[in-house]
């Protein structure tokens, strides 16, 4: 299908009719960018209606959708006046778990909280001598605290809960966000046993865009643990002290907390089960005793890693809480905290329930981060809690970097390796599903099978060019995710060399164009391959390419070093025989003015790459050799 090389080769064919500064048609050639699609164009018999327009009924509400609205009183905050991040967790959890019992029809427990990170506090406002309110304070007693949850996406007997979280000052009219988070519940029936759950059939593009990267995010979850083991099998085994000037190391041994909990009736949620919310409202509050411990001052947390429920717990049963501090960094500390939970006083075995780690921070008066003390860790297991939160705090610093910049702030080259391999893979594929999912594509030109459409958004303009191909899904699948074949119809291609097997799915390779006659010398290009295979019924097979940079293979001056942030391959089965395959690609600005009225007479090119296409996957879809071939 079409290429980012392709696209520049077009972009030099036009030059010779269009005035277009050199400057920009280089940018143009060399900076191809992606973003973030089911590809669906607008049809001419619809209208794009205004919003809140009165001619015509609002679009249905998201049947899972769940609003919450909390005013904050003094039973909610802490002691200097914020609301308690264990309140706020609380009402988290219970706006999720009705979101989801909406769609499930049954009751659900909570399986995971994700990753989540707190950008405001509310505290308590200040008011001035003249009694004005100090509008740089945060919000407190008397303010409103708004939830949303809803249901992004059901798999087997689990589903992930979309949960924003933002706060309201009714004086002001001021709304701000607090935190975004996502939750994983499931559904049980009669004794405690799975439910199949409903699929659920997203309307909007916002709800099609999450409901697609929400099995990205599973993904990325169920192999946390192994990046985790990778990073730390690829570290030096011996510890590492950071040395700070003037500062003692603090055992870690004192800020040790361990506190013990009974389990009441108002603790229990409607199926008598310990509320997750109240088991993670003890967690943060052992971690904040753990932590204060450490710097001698009120800590504030910052962000929490993923809470896992390993198993339930009833009323009657006793929580014993323990928490820690792992490491202490120079502006941040990690506090590793467990609930574990037996059923009677003399019971000797202890049921681990739930596990999280939480950063914590200490602000100054002017709302800086204070230094803080070192830790010398425990021999033994103080040692290896020691090493994780230093992988860990790199893992969310990578995660944090690639998944949550906003596309025009990433770059396109994002240096690789294993503490950021799966938060590479996981921007790669949610990227061109974000593309894949997005509306209003504009049909520009058709030529037999082949279709092409636009898309301008912002500051790129995206392609889209399908055809339907009497061909397998899969085989389709495995023929176009091969970059070392891509020789074989994409004239533009010279080489394809597979660098490096990340695994099964996510492969680097680096690729050589051929030299334009504009330019001295190739373009090479060193390609992270993601490919993803369907993980439902209706999904695409999925193959997305962006650009990353490997210390083994920096820029040579043989070739002129290209870029791409988004592009690849979309495949939908339509029978047994018949393939949709769509390739997309999304550009910067810069030509968005010629390239829209110059579509038709550019896209010959396009049909005859397509044309090739279609022929190789033709020729090869019975190559048993070219199938063993195949990674």
């Amino acid at each position: 299908m079409l290429s980012f090389f392709w696209l520049r080769c077009l972009l030099k064919m036009v030059k010779g009719n269009i005035i277009v500064p050199e400057d920009i048609l280089s940018f143009c050639c060399n900076g191809l960018q992606g973003s973030t699609s089911p590809p669906r164009a607008r049809e001419p018999e619809e209208r794009e209606e205004a919003p809140g327009a009165m001619a015509s009924p609002s679009p249905a509400r998201n049947p899972t959708e769940v609003q919450m609205s909390q005013l904050v009183l003094p039973c909610h905050t802490n002691h200097r006046g914020e609301l308690s991040t264990g309140q706020l967790l609380k009402w988290i959890d219970t706006a999720a778990c009705l979101s989801a019992e909406r769609h499930a029809g049954c009751p659900c427990v909570t399986a995971s909280m994700d990753d989540i990170y707190f950008e405001h506090t509310i505290s308590q406002p200040s008011v001035s001598p003249a009694g004005q309110r100090d509008g740089r304070s945060g919000v407190g007693v008397g303010q409103v605290v708004n939830i949303k949850a809803k249901v992004n996406r059901a798999f087997n007997s689990s589903m992930e809960v979309g949960i924003q979280v933002s706060y309201e000052d009714l004086c002001s009219g001021k709304h701000c966000s607090i935190c975004k988070a996502y939750a994983t519940f499931v559904a049980q029936g009669s004794l405690g046993s799975k439910v199949r759950l409903e699929p659920l059939t997203p309307q909007t593009e916002e709800e099609k865009i999450e409901y697609s990267i929400a099995a990205e995010r599973r993904r990325m979850r169920l192999v946390h643990k192994d990046t985790l083991k990778d990073l730390l099998t690829s570290s030096p085994q011996e510890t590492e002290r950071e040395t700070r000037d003037g500062s003692e190391a603090v055992p870690a041994e004192r800020t040790r907390v361990e506190s013990v909990e009974l389990v009441l009736p108002p603790h229990a949620n409607h199926q008598g089960n310990t509320f997750g919310g109240q088991i993670m409202a003890w967690m943060e509050n052992v971690a904040t005793i753990a932590a204060s411990r450490l710097c001698h001052a009120h800590p504030t947390l910052r962000a929490i890693e993923m809470f896992h429920f390993r198993g339930p717990s009833q009323v009657g049963d006793r929580l014993v809480l323990k928490a820690i501090v792992n490491n202490a960094f120079k502006n941040s500390m990690e506090v590793g905290v467990s609930a574990e939970a037996y059923g009677q006083e003399m019971s000797i075995s202890r049921r681990h329930i739930n596990s999280a780690f939480m950063t914590f921070v200490v602000l100054d008066e002017e709302g800086h981060p204070r230094t803080l003390p070192m830790v010398a860790p425990e021999p033994g297991d103080g040692e290896r809690r020691y090493r994780e939160a230093s992988a860990r705090k790199k893992i969310r610093l990578d995660r944090k970097y690639v998944v949550s910049c906003k596309q025009t702030e990433v770059p396109l080259s994002v240096p690789w390796d294993q503490s950021n391999k799966v938060y590479l893979s996981y921007n790669n594929v949610s990227a061109l599903k974000m593309l894949v999912a997005k509306a209003n594509w504009v049909l520009a030109r058709e030529k037999e099978k082949v279709r092409m459409y636009t898309l301008e958004e912002d500051k790129f303009l995206s392609f889209r060019i399908e055809m339907s191909v009497c061909i397998t899904a899969s085989r389709a699948f495995s023929l176009l995710s091969n970059l070392r074949r891509r020789h074989e119809w994409d004239s533009h291609y010279v080489s394809a060399e597979l660098v490096q097997k990340v695994d099964d799915d996510d492969m680097i390779y680096h690729v050589v164009s051929q030299k334009l006659r504009s330019e001295k010398k190739p373009q090479d290009f060193v390609i992270l391959a993601s490919r993803r295979k369907p993980c439902s019924k209706g999904d695409p097979y999925v193959v997305a390419f962006r650009s990353v940079t490997l210390p083994t293979h920096p820029a040579r001056a043989e070739f002129t070093r290209g870029e791409t942030l988004c592009s690849g391959f979309c495949i939908w089965p339509e029978s047994e025989e018949m393939s949709k395959v769509a390739y997309y690609n999304q550009a910067m600005p810069g030509y968005l003015n010629y390239v829209t009225t110059n579509v038709a007479g550019l896209s010959s090119d396009i049909c005859s790459t397509f044309e090739a296409c279609e022929k190789f996957l033709l020729k090869n879809k019975h190559d048993l050799i070219s199938r063993l071939q195949d990674f």
